[in-house]
């Protein structure tokens, strides 16, 4: 918050200061010479908002991170800090903003494609498709194939779907009481 003040305070005094050079001087072959009362520079007084790349990151229960690109033409700061209240500013520049947010559940990858299963070390792992495609999107801990039940090591060897917040919290929960590092 205190970093959106300073920015917002920043691109008020720069704005102020550049109306007020302008208001005060004119260039002329690279010179400064002062504007004469008569003139009327108000009309040469750009009205231009602030152009800004904006990355939104998002980063999810899984550890999955997504970015997002946009370019977006600021012509209210009040507005545009409004509009992005929800995230955390991480970066910025004179035309680059960087946000986060933390997401509170699995990443869209995960619900189409995702699945609990182990690895021949006995690291349970969430893979991009079935746990035979050895595609691991994410490695959690070693479970002691031993003390599994039967079914339960045969559902991890064909992978077990993640499709919601809560099958993934679940399986953890689930397979944390068979950690070899409790």
């Amino acid at each position: 918050m205190v970093t959106r003040m300073v920015f917002a305070s920043l691109l008020i005094i720069g704005t102020v200061g550049c109306i007020y050079l302008q208001e005060s001087a004119t260039l002329k072959n690279n010179e400064v010479i002062a504007a004469s009362p008569q003139e009327d520079i108000s009309e040469s007084i750009p009205e231009k908002p602030l152009k800004l790349n904006i990355t939104l990151r998002r980063v999810y229960l899984d550890g999955e991170i997504s970015e997002e690109k946009v370019s977006e033409t600021v012509w209210a700061l009040e507005d545009f800090w409004a509009k992005y209240e929800a995230w955390q500013l991480v970066d910025m520049s004179d035309e680059m903003v960087l946000f986060e947010l933390k997401v509170d559940d699995i990443s869209p990858l995960l619900k189409v494609n995702g699945f609990f299963g182990v690895s021949n070390d006995g690291t349970l792992s969430i893979y991009n498709g079935n746990p035979q495609q050895e595609d691991i999107i994410q490695s959690f801990f070693q479970i002691d194939i031993k003390k599994l039940e039967g079914n339960k090591h045969l559902e991890l060897q064909q992978g077990i779907p993640v499709k919601t917040k809560e099958d993934y919290s679940d399986v953890l929960e689930t397979m944390k009481h068979y950690s070899i590092d409790k």
